[in-house]
């Protein structure tokens, strides 16, 4: 990511030296960190815990958006960060400022004593550090990666627990099946906790349902105890006991009614008195979430793209599965106008590239591949490839600049552009400008 200089940053610098690997899934160095700083992750208010391949971080942008609607204070630990490490961070409502990142990392490097610790796992039992210390209604906790080896999964009894859509996506930790990736996601469901889950593919449903009869917790699924779909450009949510008529979500395509119907689902199973009908309403219609399918009129790329009279988007979907919303969100726009699509993709080289591009072949964009700041980023070249064995025609670019330019020369109409693919891109895009940085 693009992180700016802040004072924090040789401590961040410092922690990700402490263990040689980025990823290294266990719990072991978690529950020790946790138990030197006096587990604060048993001094949390009320848990909603969020696993699942696609679409976590817009569930928890429309939990907090409910939840703040209804007058909640409410923590929030979200990641990656797109341009400062403090965006994973929201205390009580407001990103931690620098000054309280500093000091909590400074007295969480210490608690670890120079002990090997993964950079994510420290910096997941600091952001525990800090809700602890201040107060709030509720706590909003999106896994990393998996859910039974994860961080953030030694918070042992959550109000709720979340299972988004189940997908393939990082094979090389989680394995190769939705039956194996729907067991590692699964593993937020604790012993009499409820758990609220999207709609599933049947093999993975599967293996949720056993998780959660074996830990005696109660499940609410998408489609079989409540449902949500959209009508008449509405959010439609049917408890067993009332039918709730709500505005459209706030972000924008298909698959956002699906999220929001979750977080809705998921803001019901707390019982909260505070959050009515009101609150969800106004949470839906408000969650904010930069670079899940966001337009973009700020900052020097949406300038270049506004002299052409062009709509510029910005979306961090990279597996087969957000290639699939992305497709929806592409046809209901062209739908309404009839423009033409180009979209720059950036991706690591680790992801399906191929699998991501299939389903946009729908609707026959142009594609200009371009690479990012990140070592593990594919060569447009190769992206260039992967899309041309989808069926689509694709060029690779030297950057997103040139890409832009490139794209706001096609012929006819003023374009729709989207840039999309890793979150390392979005994160760029983003950091042009302070007008764009996450708040």
């Amino acid at each position: 990511m693009t992180d700016q200089l802040r004072p924090h940053d040789a401590a961040l610098e410092r922690l990700r030296a402490l263990h040689p690997n980025r990823i290294d899934l266990s719990l072991g160095r978690m529950r020790r960190l946790c138990a030197a700083l006096g587990h604060p992750e048993r001094l949390l208010p009320p848990v909603v815990h969020v696993a699942g391949t696609n679409g976590k971080g817009s569930t928890v942008a429309y939990l907090r958006a409910i939840g703040e609607a209804a007058g909640l204070k409410v923590h929030v630990f979200t990641s990656p960060h797109l341009v400062r490490f403090a965006e994973r961070i929201r205390l009580a409502g407001r990103l931690i400022d620098e000054d309280r990142l500093a000091d909590v990392l400074e007295r969480v490097e210490a608690a670890n004593a120079g002990e090997p610790i993964t950079f994510f796992e420290i910096t997941t039992a600091a952001a525990f550090q800090a809700f602890a210390e201040t107060p709030a209604d509720l706590c909003l906790l999106e896994v990393g990666l998996g859910g039974v080896l994860d961080a953030t999964n030694v918070v042992d009894r959550p109000a709720v627990s979340v299972v988004t859509p189940v997908d393939i996506d990082h094979r090389e930790f989680l394995g190769d099946t939705l039956t194996a990736i729907a067991g590692e996601k699964a593993g937020i469901i604790k012993a009499g906790a409820p758990a609220v889950v999207a709609r599933q593919h049947d093999e993975a449903m599967a293996v949720i349902e056993a998780r959660a009869e074996a830990l005696g917790a109660p499940l609410t699924v998408i489609g079989r105890e409540i449902d949500a779909w959209s009508e008449r450009g509405r959010l439609m949510v049917q408890t067993p006991d009332r039918l709730l008529d709500l505005p459209a979500p706030s972000l924008f395509g298909p698959h956002q009614f699906d999220n929001a119907g979750l977080a809705v689902a998921a803001a019901l199973a707390l019982e909260e008195a505070r959050i009515d009908e009101t609150a969800i309403a106004r949470g839906v219609a408000g969650a904010v979430w930069p670079a899940r399918f966001q337009r973009l009129t700020q900052g020097p790329l949406a300038a270049m793209a506004a002299e052409r009279g062009a709509d510029l988007w910005l979306d961090g979907g990279h597996n087969p599965h957000a290639g699939r919303a992305l497709a929806q969100a592409l046809a209901a726009l062209q739908a309404r106008d009839g423009r033409p699509t180009v979209l720059i993709c950036g991706l690591l080289a680790r992801k399906d590239a191929r699998g991501f591009f299939a389903p946009l072949a729908e609707v026959s964009p142009m594609v200009l591949t371009t690479a990012f700041e990140a070592e593990a980023a594919a060569s447009p070249d190769d992206l260039a490839l992967a899309a041309g064995e989808a069926g689509l025609v694709a060029d690779p670019c030297d950057g997103v600049h040139d890409a832009m330019r490139r794209a706001l020369a096609v012929e006819g109409a003023p374009p729709r552009i989207v840039i999309c693919g890793s979150l390392h891109l979005a994160g760029e895009v983003l950091a042009l400008s302070p007008e764009t940085w996450p708040v």
